[in-house]
């Protein structure tokens, strides 16, 4: 019987190459056979050792310091729209009751409804028994009744009226129950990790039943979904609009700021006897959008008040930097039995933070990198590009991919095993 031929690293042929490998060495010593194998593409040392960790300085910004600065509310919080990153914060975690600021959520799912094509702005919607009947804020729906979603919209939007609310969630979902689920599950897939729906309106629960509650924080979360509805921050600004001619119904912004706050477009108040006084607002001023919630203030005066102090604090003390605008490659990757054994990465997005004017306070880059196998794609997500200051952590962008990487083959991956072994003979 004839003995089988040894693969293409077995047998003779494998001594063969392991023989010359170490004659070379003799011959060239570590450097000139590591400068060898870079002939063949073989990167060196493991990975791109600038680009897993990397850190560069950003520049410089200065501010008001934050603990001068506080908001007389039970919980408060100012946060960048583009991002996210937090400019301060108050008890921000606790779960507090959001009396109509829990619309914002009702609001949210039916502009998801309409992108998705399952809904229109101009469809009819009958007034039900249970919508007509319900309490507090509201524009008195009668059964029957038949307006637009646009048009309820803007009574939930502009006037904080609960029975639109309530009728708009019977007609998307079929019942307030099955669309109360809804808002549960689209809250815990945005990460809104202390956010409770019992209701689309706002409203204290029945006896015996569970609250609604949430969190300054999970507000944000939601608004910034929110605010990516031109029609919601179009209807949000509005001081007042028609509803309907007979009996003639007005709808009244019941964020007393919009008008009086330069830049400010919404967003949505929120008030019972155990929640207070309530408003997560926005306002937007050159290049910089932001996002502020004020719960469990005295009074419709003092949660104005608040939300003026608090975006005046944003505006004033901070200031917007583009560390790394989108596009720009911002380090390599080093791919595992890649070819090439090393890809460029680059920012999905512009990484621009708000800093403090007037400090020195340095803000600094760091990569972020994940542990990946080729093949890869162009334009795959590989880690984030974090800012930072001396505080900790800012806000971060994903990197991605700027090219594909194939899987390298044998012979490749046999000089990068050859390379790791050299190394290791002389460190």
């Amino acid at each position: 019987m004839k003995r089988a031929k040894a693969g293409l690293f077995g047998g003779k042929w494998l001594i063969w190459a392991v023989w010359m490998v170490l004659g070379t060495i003799g011959a060239l010593g570590a450097g000139g056979a590591l400068g060898l194998l870079g002939t063949f593409g073989v990167p060196g040392a493991w990975g791109i050792a600038a680009a897993q960790g990397a850190s560069n300085q950003g520049g410089s910004a200065q501010a008001v310091p934050a603990t001068t600065f506080d908001i007389n509310a039970g919980a408060a919080i100012l946060v960048d729209a583009a991002s996210g990153q937090v400019l301060y914060e108050k008890n921000a975690d606790e779960p507090l009751p959001p009396a109509s600021m829990a619309k914002l959520m009702t609001m949210l799912l039916v502009m998801e409804e309409i992108d998705a094509g399952r809904l229109q702005l101009d469809e009819k919607v009958t007034t039900s028994a249970r919508a007509a009947g319900i309490g507090g804020s509201q524009v008195y729906l009668r059964q029957g009744e038949v307006f637009t979603v646009e048009d309820l919209m803007k009574a939930v939007t502009i006037h904080s009226a609960n029975d639109a609310a309530v009728a708009l969630a019977e007609h998307v979902a079929g019942s307030v129950e099955a669309f109360v689920d809804a808002m549960n599950a689209r809250a815990k897939e945005l990460g809104m990790t202390k956010t409770y729906y019992a209701n689309p309106d706002g409203l204290p629960s029945d006896p015996g039943q569970p609250p609604t509650l949430t969190t300054a924080r999970d507000l944000t979360i939601i608004a910034r979904e929110v605010i990516k509805y031109e029609e919601i921050l179009a209807w949000a600004s509005l001081v007042q609009a028609d509803f309907r001619t007979q009996p003639r119904t007005i709808l009244y912004n019941t964020n007393k700021l919009i008008g009086r706050y330069a830049g400010m477009d919404g967003l949505k108040t929120g008030h019972t006897e155990e929640a207070g006084y309530c408003l997560t607002a926005t306002a937007k001023r050159g290049d910089i959008r932001l996002i502020s919630v004020v719960m469990k203030t005295a009074s419709e005066e003092e949660r104005q008040i608040q939300t003026t102090r608090l975006l005046d604090y944003g505006f004033r003390n901070f200031t917007r930097q583009v560390l790394a605008p989108a596009g720009e490659e911002v380090g390599k990757l080093k791919v595992k039995n890649g070819w090439p054994g090393a890809v460029p990465v680059v920012a999905a997005a512009d990484l621009a933070p708000l800093v403090r004017r007037g400090t020195a306070e340095d803000i600094t880059t760091e990569l972020r990198l994940l542990t990946v196998k080729a093949p890869v794609e162009k334009g795959a997500a590989v880690g984030t590009l974090v800012a930072r200051s001396a505080q900790g952590d800012l806000t971060e962008v994903p990197v991605v991919t700027a090219e594909a990487v194939k899987r390298a083959n044998f012979f490749i991956i046999f000089l990068r095993w050859l390379k790791g072994l050299i190394v290791g003979l002389f460190t």
